[in-house]
Order: structure tokens, then sequence, then C-alpha cells
């Protein structure tokens, strides 16, 4: 009954429409999509054919009885079926028979119609043009080219052709395909299944063509060869091969595996049919990327496009999916291809950051984390509450760029009467809210550090809980870590202390105003006077201490809505020896030195950071001009930063004993330890963690870390070249040699831009000397960047 399943949902034979097979010399029969009436003599459903010479498919144009053309086609299926048995009987080749008798090889001869394998993927028809050598031969094949085939290439031989003209081959082809119909092998596999019986090409063009005629043949060659159900491969022998029939238990899985493989091919066109409606789509009317998300199945092909074009396929199912898509699609099977069409169908935008997906960095936070963060934003009580110094009468400035989220620190100073300077270094006091071991806590661990990057900030704590509860804010009483300090006159440290405090901020400064209020010099902003003061002393001090500088130019961009085409990309370039940014570095340099030497006191373990230089020669450089150049030469030889968690190690390029990074707890997870370790203390606890145990989660931190620097400097430098490839191509930019890499090709720093490039610069040129630039070529996606010295007159 299998046969009646598989052949009732459509035509067994080729239809009417279709041209007759007796183009080429074949002799066949014309058939057409017929019923089927079960015979009970022959035991099968069959198709009617022709009864004498009338045609009496559907249009056929005979008009007789229902009765009469039933009793005229079952008298001809008789007579056929009669005739069939009578060629099986003679050809077919049971168990009990030597299959060697049908792998009788033809000899190549010139004219034959050949089947042959061009490549793995490619199976060409061509006829046999002359011999090549002792065994080749040349084809000439149905796209027209000749080649050179080994015999072990060809899989069939056309049998009864003789000088077969070539210019014929593609009308051969589509003959061949338009009577191409795999229920046919159903039929025959049954009657084959009974007897037992192997059958080749030909024998199976007899049975259900009624020829083994060329046309025929070699239908039915394609019918056996492309099968993957009814039949298998028994034998072969050069182009020659034999068949039999599978048991019926191994057809009826193949035969569930070959429905859920056409679903799956179904599923997978109607996924392209959706690539190719989005792709048509202008660029605001492209679906939104939830929209890919609403069904699981095309949320699994979408995804797996995306891993493929990240290069983070989880498995090979996924990476196989992508590849279908790619090759559905006429795409080259790459990363690059994948991501343009996810591009093109608006799934990513234009600048999609690759590697923030690649490096696979935490985005957003879990709902489970946010509601921590909101109930411990409810929760008002202060366990320092009591042991907090009251320091709102100082005046306090915050000084940061001027987009930033998270205000950390913030600064106050004043004289004394005996002309000493007092500083006080505030910084947000997270651990008022977060416990060692909390949720949100292993959350922030686990993020290491608040990411920034030209198009966003990716804050370690949940937005609400790091803006809300724990920065600063202008005019607000804020919860605090103070640092006091009173220097010397010569700059060192005289007094320190670290305590609870509140504080209340007067003023959220940026670096361009906070440097404008001093060039001012305002006798109403004096602190910030003092502070100035306060910060070149401490500069000269560590100077004399062995400090390095290493300040330089540096690129900050901000990009305002990056998921537009063209989005506006505002661009600065710093100079970390501005008094604003001078000053804010020195305090910050400060305050890590107190709390290195409070927690070396007091035998607090901590992060303490050093960085040992060894006979460097300062003096050796200072031939070259400062800033960038002198800056890149000397970091070239440093040796890389430390990290003690028992004691302070001398920083050698701070110029410092020993230095703690501490004002930065909401960005720096570890700041916060250190916050964590040095609160305890103040309250007369035992610190919450080992030195060990810190190393253990510094080291899990710094891996994070390292990424996320990584991160920020592959997206800073895609939007620079990005705004440089929007520039006018005749502008022109100053760049300094910062040293050569091969012969003329010279490492050049772009000072409008705070980029690092190369180009070749004339003869005479040296390191620290300027030139000037134009921009060639510009490829942000591709990372490419060509630069030409403009030669001056």
């Amino acid at each position: 009954m299998m046969a009646v399943r598989a052949v009732n949902g459509g035509s067994l034979f080729r239809t009417a429409a279709s041209p007759p097979l007796l183009t080429f010399g074949c002799r066949f029969r014309q058939f057409s999509s017929l019923p089927f009436r079960r015979n009970t003599e022959l035991g099968l459903r069959f198709p009617f054919f022709c009864c004498g010479n009338q045609f009496l498919g559907y249009g056929g144009g005979l008009s007789r009885s229902v009765h009469s053309l039933v009793d005229c086609v079952m008298e001809e299926l008789t007579a056929w079926r009669s005739r069939r048995r009578i060629r099986a009987t003679v050809k077919l080749t049971t168990s009990g028979e030597l299959l060697e008798d049908k792998l009788v090889n033809q000899e190549i001869e010139k004219g034959l119609l050949l089947e042959f394998k061009k490549d793995s993927d490619r199976v060409l028809l061509g006829v046999a043009q002359r011999p090549d050598g002792k065994k080749n031969w040349m084809v000439y094949d149905q796209n027209g080219v000749t080649s050179s085939i080994r015999p072990q290439q060809i899989t069939y031989i056309v049998p009864g052709v003789e000088n077969f003209d070539h210019a014929e081959i593609s009308k051969f082809l589509q003959k061949a395909q338009e009577n191409l119909d795999p229920t046919l092998l159903e039929i025959a596999w049954v009657e084959l299944l009974e007897k037992n019986a192997s059958v080749t090409a030909e024998e199976l063009a007899e049975m259900i063509f009624g020829s083994s005629e060329p046309l025929a043949s070699y239908c039915a060659h394609l019918l056996l060869s492309k099968d993957e159900v009814y039949f298998t491969v028994l034998a072969t022998k050069g182009s020659r091969t034999i068949y039999g029939p599978r048991p019926t238990g191994q057809v009826e899985e193949l035969l569930h595996k070959k429905l859920a493989k056409d679903a799956a091919e179904k599923e997978l066109q109607d996924f392209v049919q959706l690539i190719v409606s989005a792709k048509a789509k202008p660029a605001l009317a492209k679906p939104p990327k939830s929209s890919w998300m609403v069904d699981e199945k095309i949320q699994y092909k979408i995804e797996s496009l995306e891993a493929y074009a990240i290069d983070a396929c989880k498995s090979d199912e996924q990476r196989k999916t992508a590849g279908m898509i790619l090759k559905a699609m006429g795409l080259t099977k790459t990363a690059s291809s994948a991501l343009n069409l996810l591009i093109n169908i608006g799934y990513f935008p234009v600048h999609v950051n690759l590697d923030l997906l690649k490096l696979n960095i935490l985005t957003d936070h879990s709902d489970e984390i946010i509601a921590a963060a909101e109930s411990l934003l409810s929760d008002s009580s202060d366990s320092d509450e009591m042991n907090r110094e009251d320091l709102t009468h100082l005046k306090v400035y915050a000084i940061d760029v001027d987009e930033a989220d998270e205000l950390d620190d913030a600064l106050s100073a004043t004289k004394l009467q005996d002309g000493r300077m007092k500083i006080w270094i505030h910084v947000a006091d997270p651990a008022r809210y977060v416990e060692p071991g909390s949720m949100v806590d292993r959350e922030a661990l686990r993020r290491g550090t608040s990411v920034f990057l030209p198009t966003g900030t990716y804050p370690m704590f949940p937005e609400k809980l790091a803006m809300e509860g724990m920065s600063l804010k202008q005019g607000e009483l804020c919860n605090a870590v103070s640092v006091s300090v009173i220097l010397h006159s010569d700059g060192s440290i005289a007094e320190y202390s670290v305590q609870n405090s509140i504080i209340k901020p007067t003023y959220m400064l940026t670096y361009e105003s906070a440097t404008e209020l001093l060039h001012l010099n305002l006798e109403e902003e004096a602190e910030l006077k003092i502070l100035s003061e306060a910060a070149a002393l401490r500069l000269k001090w560590r100077r004399q201490q062995g400090a390095i500088d290493t300040s330089t130019l540096e690129a900050r961009i901000k990009v305002v809505n990056p998921e537009d085409l063209e989005p506006s990309i505002n661009l600065y370039v710093e100079n970390q020896a501005d008094p604003a940014m001078r000053l804010v570095s020195e305090m910050m340099i400060l305050c890590g030195e107190v709390v290195a030497t409070f927690g070396s006191c007091n035998n607090i373990p901590l992060p303490y950071r050093g960085q040992p230089q060894s006979n460097i020669d300062v003096s050796a450089y200072s031939h070259l001009p400062e800033g960038p150049v002198r800056s890149s030469a000397i970091v070239r030889i440093m040796r890389a930063a430390e990290i003690d968690f028992r004691k302070p190690i001398r920083h050698g390029v701070l110029g410092l004993p020993g230095y703690v990074q501490f004002t930065s707890p909401i960005r720096r997870y570890l700041d916060l330890l250190a916050h964590y370790q040095v609160k305890a203390f103040l309250k007369g606890e035992t610190p919450p963690f080992s030195a060990g145990q810190l190393e253990g989660m510094a080291s899990i931190v710094n891996m994070q870390v390292r990424v996320v620097r990584k991160l920020s400097a592959s997206s800073l430098r895609y939007w620079i070249i990005e705004f440089l490839r929007r520039q006018p191509r005749e502008k022109k930019y100053r760049a300094l040699i910062l040293r050569f890499i091969k012969d003329r090709i010279a490492a050049l720093f772009v000072v409008e831009v705070g980029l690092q490039a190369s180009a070749w610069v004339s003869i005479g040129s040296q390191v620290g000397d300027e030139v000037e630039v134009q921009v060639e070529e510009a490829h942000p996606r591709d990372d490419v960047l060509y630069l030409k010295e403009v030669l001056r007159n």
C-alpha cells in the first residue's frame, strides 16, 4: 500500500502538455495525469495509459461512457503488465544471479553522450570528442566548455547514442527534466521488492517508460542516481551501476526523514522569502528587530545568521543553518556576507558594533538584578549614619566630562592659618547600598567595570541605583567617603584622614568650564585656585620622586543616534596636560597614595598597585617634543603594572611608595573592593576579604577589564575613521612622526583627531617632526585608513 500513498498525490507520468519523448529517436508514449482504479487482478493501483492509438487523459478529446473507458484501459493495462512480466522474466536479476553479468562496461568512443563529475558539487552532460593521452578524453559539456576528464569521472554513458550533436545537449537535458517524476520509482520498487531483483537504468526505463532508448534510459538513470528512498547501489563498475530495492522498514524510515527534510526546506524557503522582502524595503520601512523574534523557528535562523556574522556559532547545526541561508540567497559563506545581509534587512544598524557582540559584553541587567537594586534604593537605613562627618559647609567641585552619567568623585580645598593647603577628595559611597556577596555585588563582580563607548554607556550597576542612589548630585546631600590631606610646602603629605561623610556638591563642572574658571582667576572661586596650586605642587614633588610624565592628546567621541544611517559624530581631542585635567588627575593620585598609606599602617589587605621601573633615563628623551611624541617613546619601554594584596609596592611611573585606586567605586569593581575593606576597618570590623580572596576576585575582574579596554579602543578607532571618511578629500591634517616602522614608513599621530596611523614620509623627516597628510581611503568596518603626506613647497 506504500505505492498507493506515494502516487495518490500527483501525476506519475509527464503531462499532456509535455513535448513527446520521440525526440532524439526515442519511441516513447505520451503520458498524462490520469485517475487511478484498483485492479484486483494486478493487486496494485496504476495510472491509465492509452487505448489503441487514442490518448485517454484529461482533455483527450474522446467521448465515450465511463464504463467503456475503464474497460478499454483495463484491457490495455492487462496487456501492458503481461508484456512487462515477460521483459522482467528476461532482464531482472534475482538474488541468486551474478551481478557481474550486468557490469559490462562500455568503451568510450567519439560521439558518445556521457555524464561526468566536474567537481564535488556538479555533474554535467557532455559529448566525447577525442582521446587525451592514454586514458583521458576531451569532452564538450552542456556549458560549451571543452575539458579533459578521467574515466573515473564518468558516472553514466547514455546507451544507443552515436555521434551525438553537442549543440543538442541542452535540449536533451530539458526533455529529461520534463519527464522526471520520482513517484514512478515507487511502482518499480514494489515490483522489484516482490521479486527480490536488482535493476539497471535501462531495465528501469523499460519498466516505467516502456522503452530503453536514450532519453528514457537517461531519465531512469537520473531517477535512480538521485533517489534517496527506494533504491540503493548494489555494485558499480566504471559507468555501470546496479541498484536494488531497499527493505520496506528502511524505506518507511527514509520516507519519514525525507518528509522532515522537505518540511525543513520549505521552512528555509519561507524564511528566505522574508529576508528578500525585508531587503527590498526602504530603510525606514524595514521590519523591527523584535519582529524576527516572534516565531521560534524564525528566531533560530536569524540568530544563526547573527552568530555566523560574529564568528560565534554555538554548534555545527547553527553554522550549517546560516550557511544554507547564505547559499539560498546566492551569497558566499563568509562572516561579512552574513553581516551585510543582516544590515540590509534592518536587523543590524549600518554601524553595528561587532566587537560588542563578539566579546559578549553584558549591556543590560536582568529583571532580577534590577528588582534587587530598586529594593536597595527603597531602604533608607545607613549603617554608617552615626559615624559620618558633616562636611556640608565645604564648597565642593565635581569635575568630569560633559556626558558623564556616574559622578564618583568631587574636590574641596582650603588654606590653613599656617599657610599649608588642606585638600578633600570626596568619593561616592556605593558600599552604603551594596554589601559584599549580595546579588547586586556578584553581578558587579561579573562585569568588573562600566563600559564607556562612543555610542553609549553600560554601567556596572543598574542605572537607577547608580544614578539616583550612588552618584554625587549637585545641591543634594550625598553620602561619601572623604579623604582629607594636609600638604607640606614641598607637596608631600603632612597629615591625612579617611572618614565616612556627608557632602553637598556645589558645582558640577566640565573640564572645559573648570579650565575657563581657572583662567578667569575669580576671587569667589579661591578654592578652585587652591586646588590648582596643590596639583602643581604635587606634580613637582612626584617628579622629584622619579615620576614619569606620559600626558598626551586623547580623542573622545560622542555619537548621537548611532542606529541612524548617518549618525551625528561629536569629536573632541583632550590635552591631558590641560589645567583642569591635570588638577583632577593629581588629586586622584593623591587620594590613591593616602589610601595605600592608610592600608599599610593598619594592615588592611587592598589591591595595591605598582609599576616597577628599572633605569628609565627620562633625560634620554628630552630632545623629543613634550606630548604625544615623547610619551609614546617612553610608554613603549615601560614594564607592566603589578598588584600586591598584602602591602604597598612602589609605583615608579607615578613616583609613589604605594598606590590604591579608590576614586571610581561606581565604575570599577576593584575600587569598590577597596571601599569594602576600608569601610569595614572604619567600623571596627574585620575586612570582609583576605589577601588571597582579593587576588582571586582581581584575576576575574582584570580579565574582564582587558576585554573592555580592547572594545573601547576598537570602538573609538572605528568612529574616528568614520569621522575622517566623511570629511572632504582635500582636507589636510597635522601629524607628528612618532617613530619609523620600516624605511620611510612612519607611525604618525594625527593631531586633530587624536589617532595613531601610518604613512610614507619624505626623506629628511625625523622623529618629532610635523608633517601634513590627507586621507586617501577610510573604511571603518575593515579598520583601513590610508594617509598620504602632502609635500610642502
